[in-house]
């Protein structure tokens, strides 16, 4: 499976997950919220309505999540979770050595580890991810920091995320 330049690879469930967020927050969400803002209009002057200013602000941030769910859905490439085959890919957690130090993550999009809080995720377009997608298990790769400095990794595991 090669990375989609056009689009983060999701899962069939993470991108149905997506799909009803998205659904329910350009329905019911915008319905409430304008609900909420037409109530807080009506308590009178604007300038000191603190219930009118955090439904406004809460609506910003709601039409920013809808805007990035619109964005990820329509360009995400959908699929299976990846073979166990030790290939760095989209969907693996893979665990390496750098600087001697282990660390684990999930490669990939934050979105398809749901409430997963403790599993750190890096896109292949973030200069980790990037130096390790399409390594295998056992390999030594060359990685060079965000502050220009080069560390070998050491690819030590990588198996399909599961929710």
């Amino acid at each position: 499976m090669s990375s989609q330049p056009n689009g983060a690879w999701l899962t069939q469930d993470a991108y149905d997950r997506l799909a009803k967020e998205l659904a329910e927050l350009e329905g019911p969400g915008r319905t409430e919220i304008a609900e909420r803002i037409a109530a807080a209009r009506d308590e009178g002057d604007l300038k000191e309505n603190g219930g009118y200013h955090a439904a406004r602000e809460e609506q910003g941030k709601m039409e920013a999540r809808i805007a990035d769910l619109q964005r990820l859905l329509k360009n995400a490439v959908v699929g299976e979770a990846p073979k166990d085959d030790g290939v760095v890919e989209p969907g693996m957690v893979v665990t390496i050595s750098m600087a001697g130090k282990d660390r684990t993550f999930l490669l990939g999009n934050r979105e398809i580890a749901d409430g997963d809080d403790d599993l750190e995720v890096y896109s292949t377009e973030s200069p980790l991810g990037s130096s390790i997608h399409g390594s295998t298990v056992g390999d030594t790769v060359d990685y060079t920091a965000p502050n220009g400095k080069s560390f070998p990794i050491e690819i030590l595991k990588a198996t399909p995320y599961r929710a």
